[in-house]
């Protein structure tokens, strides 16, 4: 069977209309961000940001013409709309009430909404792995305490939210696409007893995803609560870096049990984990504690040990905010190579003490998440 094209799905959509125009989609413009690898579609549908409530019948509608097209695997649509500019301060510096007094939006133009377990039903505990800037091993960092976690005897999910970069086909040694059991709903790929879902495996490995925000944070919701995740102890979240709306998406959405921040050990990176820190505070989700990732090089020949990115600083940014540290992870060669290789340390090598390190790390993320006690998100503006 031929792969379907984007001029065959075109054609099929005109047979789309807004219900509100009666003029159908492709006509109005409204498709944009399609993409098709290997029968798997993927698009978004533009709307007015006022109407975006009452128009996921339109999406669906969308989503089943294409997906019974002949060749077509699995179709996902999301909506995405332009938000409208932030209100300006009220008094006290607060957001100027809304409509009948009620509170305005909050930063990006959207309502602070509370956690909505049944995007993930049958996760019992969500924790999310950041860092403030990119290239400090969090990923990589990720996907170890992921597998250690499986290790450890629980069922783990792995979600790719770096929508833009998505590494986790390679790192977990996971190729093909996922495909659907029940006709609507993705089922997540595995490997070594991980359940794992990424943008990276709907699109080409060299295909940039040219994505405005909103529709990025709407495919997001969709990879949470449009995938056959199943029932699952803990689930690690890899977050891109920095402090931007997929971090708010994630933190609104769904109830985080926790946060890990993973940093080097140099100032500037240690700058940006402590924003990345101050965000999950803002947002009422408690910080698990920072890992101190490339904390020190031990050369493989001559056993010197050499602290390239300096050492300690995330120890030392953990106690004066007062949050846990929960462990040190060495620049290595071993670690590099496996994850490159889709074989990570913690399954190619267990009793390597870099292995250790990521599980003892995990055996503490373990211990605190069920501890913590989930709360609403509250965003607040100063």
């Amino acid at each position: 069977m031929s792969e379907v094209t984007e001029q065959q799905i075109l054609e099929a959509l005109n047979a789309v209309n807004d219900p509100e125009t009666g003029k159908d989609v492709v006509t109005q413009g409204m498709v944009s961000g399609l993409q098709v690898k290997d029968g798997h579609v993927a698009f978004a549908l533009e709307v007015d940001p006022e109407r975006g409530p009452t128009l996921e019948s339109l999406r669906k509608e969308a989503e089943k013409t294409v997906h019974a097209l002949p060749g077509v695997l699995s179709a996902t649509v999301v909506l995405t709309a332009e938000r409208p500019s932030q209100p300006a301060p009220g008094p006290g510096g607060q957001p100027a009430p809304g409509p009948g007094g009620q509170p305005g939006p909050s930063p990006g133009g959207q309502p602070g909404p509370s956690p909505d377990k049944a995007l993930m039903p049958g996760v019992q505990s969500i924790v999310a792995v950041a860092s403030g800037k990119g290239g400090v091993g969090k990923s990589t960092t990720s996907v170890n305490l992921a597998l250690a976690l499986a290790a450890g005897g629980h069922k783990v999910g792995l979600l790719d939210a770096d929508i833009y970069g998505p590494s986790m086909p390679r790192m977990m040694g996971i190729t093909g696409q996922p495909t659907s059991s029940d006709g609507h709903r993705l089922d997540p790929m595995e490997n070594y007893g991980v359940k794992c879902m990424s943008m990276g495996f709907l699109v080409e490995e060299d295909t940039p995803v040219i994505w405005r925000g909103p529709m990025a944070q709407s495919a997001l919701q969709q990879m949470m609560r449009d995938v056959n995740w199943g029932n699952l102890d803990i689930m690690i979240v890899d977050l891109p870096p920095g402090t931007g709306d997929i971090q708010l998406t994630i933190a609104q959405q769904v109830p985080l049990a926790g946060a890990v921040i993973v940093s080097t050990p140099q100032d500037i990176a240690l700058s940006d984990a402590r924003k990345g820190l101050n965000m999950f505070r803002k947002v009422d989700v408690p910080v698990y504690g920072i890992i101190e990732n490339m904390s020190y090089f031990l050369c493989p020949h001559c056993n010197e040990r050499s602290e390239i990115f300096s050492h300690g600083g995330a120890r030392r940014v953990a106690e004066t905010l007062g949050t846990d540290f929960l462990g040190e992870i060495p620049l290595s060669m071993d670690i590099r190579e496996t994850s490159d290789s889709g074989r990570p340390i913690v399954v190619s090598d267990p009793g390597n003490e870099h292995a250790k390190a990521f599980m003892a790390i995990a055996e503490k993320i373990w211990e605190k998440t069920g501890k913590a006690a989930v709360q609403a998100p509250k965003i607040v503006v100063q």
